[in-house]
């Protein structure tokens, strides 16, 4: 007699060879989880995992009250990029002039943006946050126009204290500060925490925000070794530990390589900064956009004394332009909030209170489902795009989840100028020269999953492998 386990993956090995076999072709509906319990003699638990399975090898997709579907077209597999080994020095400054043209791009209706890493307009829910905030409106005293508390807006603290049981978060909403967006956040934890000369550790390549951040408070940036798949080399951040005042991390899909770091490791991490006294700043904005079947846990989730900062917002997720985020501070709440009484004071009460309301609504996880099924399949699509349109030799990492695709030229290849020549033919990306201070990703770029998928967008991108391939 077959055991469950052993079940479970039998069916799914059936299924997914006859996916790879073109027996069941891209587009074609599954069978019902209740057929297939039926039909196998299984569970409604054991067919689930089934499905999850499938979803995490993207092989399938599910769509709300649909079902479950084979995914459009299969991956094609590129090798990773290599882990990054930055030298431990401040080699060289960040490219500024290049990160302002960059994101002078943001906006502009003429440019196929890859290089702006939040979701389009299309891919939210414009119309439902519209009522929203109609009814925000009508319900908030004052009409909206008064100071929010210091702590921010109660209903949305409340809203995202119940969300973080979802990755074993027990927040209470006393325990978070809101903010104007995620990197307000990080801001305050930042300022709050350090003193201009202290060291900051973080992953590398690295958001350029963070790095600008780093830089204008006069912190010195110690990037550490980061797997594309993994994150930061764990046995690196042991060995810098005692000659770091802080450190940064994104620990889920982050940008640019979409890594997610391992239970375990997480774990490891807040135990060796607690026990060498490290605040740690976790930047946890990509968390919800997985494309696996459940979403990942945080360091939040195994912080016993407070010394885990947990940031996010809806930035990426849901409402880029309501500039909504908060912070878990632990046990530097009452330095954040002094500082945030200094250089905010409020946050605008009328979006916090609608983001609140979508929240609540149950809105936002029906919206998270169909982003994250849309974000895979653009993964998917993006991948093969590449595979075959771009030079031989070209590298690209695999993303668990979150809105960047990591892509590595060959060496010799300057994405600055692949930049340069792009944008004369109104293709904007993200040359990997903006993610760290090291000499290190010249030959990189990063591009923006968060476009709706068309014949166009495949042409803009295959035009985009042609003209590095000129280079």
């Amino acid at each position: 007699m077959m055991t469950k386990d052993y079940k479970y993956q039998h069916i799914a090995q059936n299924i997914t060879r006859l996916i790879k076999t073109g027996v069941l072709k891209p587009g074609d509906k599954l069978p019902s989880i209740r057929t297939i319990c039926q039909e196998q003699g299984i569970s409604m638990n054991t067919a689930k995992r089934v499905y999850l399975e499938l979803e995490s090898k993207a092989l399938i997709i599910s769509r709300p009250q649909s079902g479950y579907f084979v995914a459009q077209v299969p991956l094609r597999q590129l090798p990773l990029p290599a882990t990054s080994h930055p030298s431990g020095k401040d080699s060289r400054p960040l490219p500024v002039q290049l990160v302002s043209h960059v994101y002078k791009d943001m906006g502009k209706k003429n440019l196929t943006l890859f290089s702006i890493g939040i979701p389009a307009p299309e891919l939210l829910p414009v119309a439902k946050l519209n009522k929203c905030l109609l009814k925000a409106s009508r319900e908030l005293k004052e009409s909206s126009v008064g100071y929010e508390s210091l702590q921010g807006n109660e209903k949305l603290r409340r809203a995202i204290a119940r969300r973080s049981f979802m990755w074993g978060g027990s927040l209470s909403p006393d325990d978070i500060i809101t903010t104007s967006g995620g990197m307000n956040a990080i801001s305050l934890c930042m300022m709050a925490l350090t003193k201009s000369g202290d060291t900051i550790a973080t992953e590398s390549p690295l958001y350029p925000g963070i790095l600008q951040l780093a830089q204008s408070l006069g912190l010195r940036v110690l990037e550490l070794p980061t797997h594309p798949q993994t994150g930061i080399d764990l046995q690196a951040l042991k060995t810098v530990v005692k000659e770091i005042d802080l450190c940064l991390l994104v620990t889920n899909f982050s940008t640019p390589l979409g890594c997610c770091m391992p239970d375990e490791n997480k774990k490891a991490v807040v135990e060796l900064l607690e026990k060498h006294h490290v605040p740690l700043i976790e930047d946890d904005i990509y968390g919800d956009l997985y494309f696996g079947p459940s979403r990942p846990v945080s360091c939040k989730s195994f912080d016993k004394t407070g010394n885990v900062l947990w940031c996010s917002s809806v930035s990426k997720t849901l409402a880029p332009g309501y500039r909504v985020g908060w912070v878990s501070p632990g046990r530097y709440k009452e330095q954040l909030l002094r500082l945030k009484h200094l250089h905010v004071l409020s946050n605008t009460t009328i979006t916090q209170e609608a983001v609140a309301g979508f929240l609540e609504s149950g809105g936002y996880d029906h919206h998270l489902r169909r982003l994250r099924d849309i974000l895979q399949t653009n993964c998917i699509h993006y991948t093969n795009t590449i595979a075959s349109c771009f030079p031989a030799g070209t590298r690209i990492s695999r993303p668990q989840g979150g809105l960047s695709l990591w892509v590595e030229l060959q060496k010799g290849t300057d994405a600055a100028v692949l930049y340069e020549a792009a944008i004369r033919q109104k293709i904007s990306i993200a040359p990997g020269r903006m993610f760290t201070l090291q000499k290190q990703f010249d030959n990189c770029m990063r591009l923006s999953l968060g476009l709706p998928w068309t014949e166009q967008l495949q042409r803009r991108l295959q035009q985009l492998g042609k003209i590095a391939g000129q280079l």
